[in-house]
Order: C-alpha cells, then structure tokens, then sequence
C-alpha cells in the first residue's frame, strides 16, 4: 500500500481473495469485505478498534471491530445488548448502525460494526482552544437532550453519558454512541427490581450510583447530562473525583450535604462518616458552586441545579429540561419524536444466564437481520408467537432470574419517587 499520507502509512494491506481485503492497523487486523477499503484509524480502546473506510459508493463510514467479545460471558452479553439497543433505537441525535459484517461462518470471533461517520467527540471539543459560544452550549445540551428524551422514551437507560460518547461534527450536529453499559428498563426482566453490572465511567456517575444503589432510574443520565453541562460551561473537568468516596466529598463541596434522608434512602441507614459530620446545606448555593459558575447565564444555572439534583426523585427529567426556558428558542415538542418502549422478546436474555457459545449464537442470528430477508421474516413470526421471549424454547435447560427469584420469595422492586451555524474546527 502507498504511503500517500501519514494516516495510511499506519495500514497495511493484504489481499485474501477477491471477496476478502486484511487490513492491519496498529496491530489491530480488520477483515473486511472487499467493498470496503480502510483509509484511517480513528481510534482504540479496551474493547475495540475504530477506522474511517471508504465504501464502494464512494461514502465514508466508521468501521468498529469488537474485540474481547467472547472472552467473558459478561463480554458477550454486553455486546449482544448493544447491537439489540442500536438495531431499535432511530433518531437522528443517535448514531446510526449501518449494518454488522456478516461473519464467514457461524463460529466466529470478530464483529464488524459499520457506523456513520462523525468527526470528532464533544470531550475533544471541551479540551480544546475552539471557543465556544452559549448558543454552541444550548445547541449542544439540546441535542443531547433531544435524544435521550426518545432512549428514555424507549425505556433505554444509557448509563455512562459522558463527552467522549457524544459524537459531533464541524456543523454541530452531535450524536449520541456506545450504548455498551445500556440497559432496557423493562420490570418482568428484573424480578427483584435490581440492576446490576453496572460501572460508569465515576466523573459523571449519580450519587445513587456511588451509594451502590440497585434500585435507580433514568435520573442517572439526567445527572450525567448535568455535568456534562458543567463542563461545557467551564470548559474543565467538573467532578473528577480519584475513588468512590472521593467522588462523593466533591459532589457534596460543590451541591452541598443533602438531608440525611435521602442519604439514609441510598445507604439503608448506614449513612458515611463524612455525611455524618457535617450538617445539611441551608443556602440554596455552596460557595465552590458559586465561584465555578459565578459568569454563567442565570437560566442556564437555574437548568444546572435542577439536573444535579442529590435526591434523584427531585433531579429534572428529560422531558422537562427540554421545555426549560434555556431552550426557549429551540424547543419544538412536534420535532422531539418518542417512540413505543422497547419489549420482553428482544431483551429476553437478560433473564437467563447464557453460555458464552449461546450468546454468541444469539448474536450471528442478531446480525443475520441484516442480510437475510428469511431472518427477518423468522424474527417477525416468532415475536408474533412469543412476546416474553423464546429462550426458554431454544434452550430449554435454561431456568430464568425471574423464576429463581420468585421461588425465593425475593422482595419486589422498590418504587421510585417518582444553533448556531457557526462552524467547529475539527
């Protein structure tokens, strides 16, 4: 391959055969299609690789390779929800999947995730010199907003919000991605109301959360949106706390120490020592908040103190914040669509605990929905006969959550309270 630039100097490509292209980048080695042809890496992290390709209609898309899926069981079932959560979810602040590289055969150990293509991330735009107006800010939290309100509507809880997993390009278009910690709030799946496998990037982690709650709701995204509202507003780092306890010191530093009852709510009584040692905030602002935010438009803090919120039951929802009169000259409730909530069948390997080999059949069947006009017409059909689910009918050795859990008599669920056109330089 010709170094034509310095990005493709890092790619290395090898033919297979006239169906099949092997392309290595920075040891990463994507086996792709012949119709596509990778012309950059975009980025690595722990569980995957992404490159910009070039399909054979000339566009560009985003190319992630899965890695790690199959090493753990935890692994693949995250991976299995993700590709369910994108497949459902349209919107255009979400990111859109493609489609999935249909693997060679069934027994398979990489996923080809074909994405569109964005320029940059909101993190990398809050780091930089690129100055940034308040219309930018509310163009930027509305549409964040925009596409939570159809998650939440969905009963998606997207769990680790946070600059980085907000896409963005130079026309401020933003979109939301890595639905990998997501999860579909559906009651009959989570027998005991708990919810775990939960571990959130701790920055933009709720405080029920750091209490290790396993009864919350979609008010921890309404937490994480406040501080990455925070962040666009100060263009620093708002909570970044170096450990659990640590996280919640700062919280408290910057919001001021809740009644000791929504404390007791989280902690079953057990309330930390460092909450027990100093009394409640009396005034409506701590003076660390006041100091960060002291030149910030007093609509937009009014909005700020209402998604940081201690007591997640008094924290603003979606659907409110996108009304705030921050958003007077952007919120139209007819271009803010929701859609139906998300059901058992898709979501039914939640109940169960399923062999990395059955997941991984469950995935190639995911991708299948993909390429295959029969799959989908089975999928169709056997949503129409099973509703709940048909799990327990392809393997039938498999005993749900759900049913242990009523067996023991476990406790139910606890109830909760209830722009601009400028252009970015990227």
């Amino acid at each position: 391959m010709e170094d034509t630039n310095k990005e493709e100097s890092k790619i290395i490509k090898t033919k297979i055969n006239d169906e099949y292209n092997k392309f290595d980048v920075f040891g990463s080695v994507f086996t792709l299609p012949a119709r596509y042809e990778v012309t950059k890496p975009l980025g690595s992290g722990a569980y995957g690789c992404v490159v910009q390709a070039e399909d054979k209609k000339k566009k560009l898309v985003a190319i992630k390779k899965m890695e790690r899926t199959f090493e753990h069981a935890l692994f693949a079932k995250r991976t299995l929800r993700e590709l369910k959560i994108l497949r459902l979810l349209h919107h255009e602040n979400i990111i859109e999947l493609k489609t999935i590289v249909k693997p060679k055969k069934s027994n398979f150990d990489d996923i080809y995730a074909v994405f569109e293509l964005m320029e940059t991330d909101l993190g990398t735009i809050i780091k930089s010199k690129q100055e940034l107006s308040l219309d930018h800010i509310q163009f930027f939290l509305y549409q964040i907003l925009r596409g939570m309100k159809y998650c939440h509507s969905a009963g998606i809880l997207h769990r680790d919000l946070k600059p980085k997993n907000l896409l963005v390009n130079s026309n401020c278009d933003l979109k939301i991605c890595d639905f990998g910690l997501s999860r579909a709030d559906i009651p009959s799946l989570y027998e005991t109301g708990a919810m775990t496998d939960y571990i959130s990037t701790r920055w933009y982690r709720a405080p029920e959360l750091l209490f290790g709650s396993e009864y919350y709701t979609a008010a921890v995204d309404m937490w994480s949106i406040g501080c990455i509202f925070a962040e666009l507003l100060t263009r620093t780092s708002f909570l970044p706390g170096t450990d659990t306890e640590n996280q919640l010191e700062l919280i408290i530093e910057m919001i001021g120490v809740p009644e000791r009852k929504t404390i007791e709510k989280f902690c079953g009584g057990d309330v930390p020592e460092f909450f027990s040692k100093t009394p409640p905030s009396t005034s409506e602002e701590t003076k660390e908040f006041t100091k960060r935010f002291k030149d910030v438009d007093e609509t937009a803090l009014d909005l700020l103190k209402q998604m940081l919120a201690f007591d997640p039951g008094e924290r603003i929802s979606v659907e409110n914040a996108i009304k705030h009169d921050f958003f007077h000259d952007l919120h139209c409730e007819e271009d803010e669509p929701t859609t139906q909530p998300v059901d058992s069948f898709d979501f039914d390997f939640e109940k169960y605990d399923l062999t990395i080999e059955e997941t991984k059949q469950e995935i190639y069947e995911e991708i299948a929905l993909y390429h295959s006009s029969k799959a989908q017409k089975k999928y169709i059909s056997n949503r129409k006969e099973y509703p709940e689910g048909m799990l327990h009918v392809k393997y039938d050795r498999l005993t749900s959550h759900v049913d242990v859990a009523r067996q023991r008599k476990r406790p139910k669920k606890k109830k909760s309270k209830k722009i601009s056109s400028t252009k970015l330089k990227v």
